[in-house]
């Protein structure tokens, strides 16, 4: 069992730190000394009169992936989901969240797959320094990271809601290279959809390289946290902007059945699960804050939300919008050389946007460092590649028990989660 705690106050994290009863201690505060990085502050006093409740979320979800990426996994395939975390986190009502700790734990638990235990003290309160903030109220609040899905989303949200209305978008970055992806899309959302009023969020907030006495944190890797965190933020600027909150994913990728029997635990993600989102949104709503999630695309396939983009901006807009997107899962290629923002094109997320673009009709002019003609980056393209499992799943195919693991939430039905699984393996038969 690995212990952390999170604090707002430099006196608690000393203590803490001075009685070596933790593991580690993550401190946020919004001057002096902090072990995360960006401008937002534990109060989320430069959004405005945010919930408290959610608020608190953003705590506990950036305890979260703090804790995360400082335990090592000490395995692979199944047995990477091996880890214990008892994590402390300073709310605004200690009492309250207690009483949900089970809940979150197994919310959390299933998103990361692994095992967490929550406890509750007392959050100091807020300084009232900053100027009070216009309410700014929109139709609707989209969660942007750059990838191929949520720019779908982003548009398609656009469209549907037409000129002179608006929507809030919600991005989050820990490497600086995606930023300017996140600000191209919204700024071709303006161009494609005139009259669209948007209001972009972007959150640079992760957790340093350094604890609070100068060393290193241990740095793992596999961050399936991250979502939570993500998800916090959006819910936190969809409760200003008055909106639900839209996370767009297509649904095959967030099912995600694993490839094989090694390909389980946290190398099958649940970021953006049908189950996660639910448990999430209803925690929320259970301890009184803003937990209104929709994932308006679960039941379609990747390629079916490209045509849905190729419908409603033309193929070749809906081309251009597209390839600039990056829905590569490896964001360290600029070590082996090559360009920032590159995709490799061998990963499970390249693999299955390469179908999308073939099964939609939709041109793909992405660069990718698997077809690379002088063959610079053939090393680091072995070293990520999952072609050969893959194309050993599509052989396979989807079975019924394949989905009777899906821990599908309650009201998904089970053969309308194998007819879509099985269309997502369709597409991708497309590229073998």
């Amino acid at each position: 069992m690995s212990r952390f705690l999170l604090t707002l106050s430099e006196d608690t994290a000393d203590s803490a730190l001075q009685s070596r009863s933790l593991d580690e201690v993550f401190l946020w505060t919004r001057n002096g000394r902090t072990t995360f990085t960006g401008l937002i502050d534990p109060h989320l006093s430069n959004l405005g009169a945010v919930n408290l409740r959610n608020v608190d979320l953003i705590r506990i979800a950036l305890g979260v992936l703090a804790a995360d990426r400082s335990v090592l996994r000490e395995g692979r395939g199944s047995s990477w989901n091996d880890r214990d975390f008892d994590l402390t986190v300073e709310v605004s009502d200690p009492a309250l969240w207690a009483t949900h700790a089970e809940h979150l734990a197994s919310t959390v638990g299933f998103l990361s797959g692994d095992h967490w235990a929550f406890n509750f003290t007392q959050a100091p309160a807020a300084e009232e320094t900053s100027l009070p903030i216009d309410e700014q109220h929109h139709d609707r609040t989209v969660l942007l990271s750059g990838g191929a899905d949520s720019a779908a989303g982003a548009l398609l949200s656009a469209v549907d809601l037409g000129s002179d209305h608006s929507q809030a978008l919600v991005s989050h970055f820990s490497s600086t290279a995606i930023s300017p992806v996140q600000q191209a899309v919204a700024g071709s959302i303006a161009e494609l959809v005139p009259g669209i009023r948007q209001e972009h969020h972007q959150f640079h907030l992760h957790r340093g390289s350094k604890r609070l006495d100068g060393s290193s944190f241990r740095s793992e890797t596999s961050t399936r946290s991250r979502s939570l965190l993500f998800l916090a933020l959006g819910l936190a600027v969809a409760d200003r902007a008055g909106a639900a909150l839209w996370i767009a994913e297509n649904g095959f990728a967030s099912l995600n059945p694993p490839l094989g029997p090694d390909r389980r635990g946290s190398l099958s993600t649940h970021t953006t699960h049908p189950r996660f989102l639910r448990d999430l949104s209803a925690l929320m709503q259970s301890v009184g804050g803003f937990g209104q999630i929709e994932n308006p695309f679960e039941a379609l396939t990747k390629g079916e939300m490209f045509r849905r983009v190729a419908d409603a901006a033309g193929v070749d807009a809906a081309s251009a919008y597209l390839s600039n997107t990056n829905s590569c899962s490896h964001t360290d290629a600029r070590y082996s050389g090559a360009p920032v923002r590159s995709s490799c094109g061998v990963c499970f997320g390249c693999l299955v946007r390469r179908a999308a673009f073939i099964a939609s009709g939709v041109p793909d002019t992405t660069t990718y460092l698997v077809d690379d003609p002088d063959g610079r980056y053939d090393t680091f393209v072995r070293q990520k590649s999952i072609v050969e499992p893959l194309r050993d799943f599509v052989d396979r195919g989807i079975r019924a028990r394949d989905v009777m693991a899906m821990s599908l939430p309650e009201g998904y039905a089970a053969h309308d989660a194998l007819a879509l699984s099985q269309r997502g393996v369709e597409e991708l038969r497309g590229i073998f």
